[in-house]
């Protein structure tokens, strides 16, 4: 039975039992290949949230009507990305054994593949919606092939071809890119043929893994990222993209990359919460 955080997001303070939608977070950077801190970034999103309403006028939903339940950061050795990703996994089986929604908050994007371990276990046609600046098809990085900058390589690995979908990609080796066209399903630069993707896994019935990595974002928007990346989207064209996604059967999701030290402005965490409360209340509205 795991036990209630003593600093939930905002309004995130149901009992376990009665959640449909259970967030934990994953403080892990070991394997940032630029600017480290995301490993601060849950407790961020956490204590800053309260900045916030918990009603979402885009949705005209509020966050104190929902039933969701947050169990805190996980404790993640920082010298073992294997011993990590292990953690996380655990966490997330836990979670969908007892038929909740699993959202992790990271910690950098590595995080993720301890997630989708446990989820490909539990729904083996699932597919993943990934949003990013970053394609993270790297098969090894510096020789190591458990690192951000591989993460969908790895996630790629268990799902298999064309179910990995990547939108705003905008940075990448051309190896990265020449895999995802024979590979991924992969749009670069903005979200242009998602509702193409959309209509497409509507019609397969697909379970659908969305993750979110905040440097999606422009930098103008968001600087608080380990790897800013030049031309990126704009918050409402997110909101819009995860609202779409949200139309399909989600099972499980993830938000990442925030390092809130490396934008001492504050804007970069208020944008982050403002996105992890509009996912919540999409995430709980499907659960």
């Amino acid at each position: 039975m795991l036990k209630p955080n003593v600093e939930t997001f905002l309004a995130c303070d149901s009992s376990y039992e009665a959640a449909k939608v259970v967030l934990f977070g994953a403080p892990f950077d070991s394997t940032t290949s630029f600017r480290p801190g995301a490993r601060f970034g849950p407790s961020a999103i956490r204590h800053e949230s309260f900045g916030l309403e918990t009603y979402s006028p885009y949705q005209d939903k509020d966050l104190c009507d929902r039933a969701v339940f947050d169990a805190g950061d996980l404790e993640l050795p920082f010298g073992s990305a294997e011993a990590a990703l292990d953690a996380i996994e655990e966490r997330t089986e836990t979670i969908l054994k007892d038929n909740k929604l699993p959202l992790l908050l990271g910690g950098e994007h590595l995080v993720t593949l301890g997630a989708v371990r446990a989820m490909v276990r539990r729904y083996p046609d699932l597919h993943i919606v990934h949003f990013d600046a970053h394609a993270d098809l790297r098969n090894d990085y510096l020789g190591v092939s458990l690192s951000h900058a591989c993460v969908m390589r790895r996630c790629y690995e268990l799902l298999g071809d064309f179910r990995l979908h990547q939108f705003c990609i905008r940075s990448g080796e051309r190896e990265e890119f020449a895999f995802a066209k024979a590979h991924t399903c992969l749009h670069p630069f903005s979200f242009d043929g998602l509702e193409e993707t959309i209509t497409m896994l509507a019609q397969k019935k697909a379970p659908v893994y969305l993750s979110v990595d905040l440097d999606c974002l422009d930098p103008g928007v968001f600087p608080g990222t380990g790897t800013p990346e030049a031309g990126g989207v704009s918050f409402p064209q997110l909101f819009s993209a995860m609202a779409a996604v949200c139309r399909l059967p989600v099972v499980g999701a993830d938000v990442n990359e925030l390092a809130p030290g490396l934008d001492h402005s504050g804007v970069s965490t208020a944008t982050a919460c403002k996105t992890v409360r509009e996912l919540v209340l999409l995430l709980s509205g499907n659960a």
